[in-house]
């Protein structure tokens, strides 16, 4: 992810060397290696867990769960620590998708990657990025279900 795929993400940083309070971040994970692409039930679940605590956490805003990773666009609410946010999220859905799918091992890679947006050009741009990752993927074949808006608007 960087500069040659199209990603707004110049400067990949992992998110303990970001997180700050206050301020809007573009973030990734990613499907371990070892793990088979997630299953569309497998990618309702998660979208379900991004949603879970919208508006009270976090603000989310642009959000895409693809096969193999995860983009989204959040604001931790002042009293929520953006690592721990997203421990939460991987965490749940990795323990979720185990028992109910029986995958083993470690679902995530360790670690995300992500950037403070720092203006409404980045944010504009970074919004485009994530809800076009489908299409730039796959053409437009079909309606993606596992794209979408939270709480937090542009």
């Amino acid at each position: 992810m960087g500069a040659d795929d199209g990603s707004p993400m110049r400067d990949e940083l992992s998110v303990r060397q970001i997180a700050r309070n206050g301020v809007t971040y573009f973030v990734t994970w990613r499907l371990h290696p070892r793990q088979p692409p997630l299953a569309p039930a497998e990618r309702t679940l998660i979208v379900d867990a991004l949603k879970h605590f919208d508006g009270e956490r976090y603000l989310l805003g642009a959000y895409v769960v693809m096969d193999d990773h995860v983009h989204l666009v959040v604001q931790p609410a002042r009293d929520h620590q953006l690592s721990t946010i997203l421990h939460t999220w991987k965490s749940f859905t990795a323990h979720a998708l185990q028992v109910a799918n029986l995958r083993e091992g470690a679902l995530w890679q360790h670690g995300s990657h992500g950037r403070i947006i720092r203006d409404e050009d980045a944010l504009s741009a970074t919004w485009a990025y994530v809800l076009g990752n489908p299409k730039r993927r796959w053409g437009d074949s079909q309606p993606y279900v596992w794209a979408g808006v939270g709480e937090l608007r542009m």
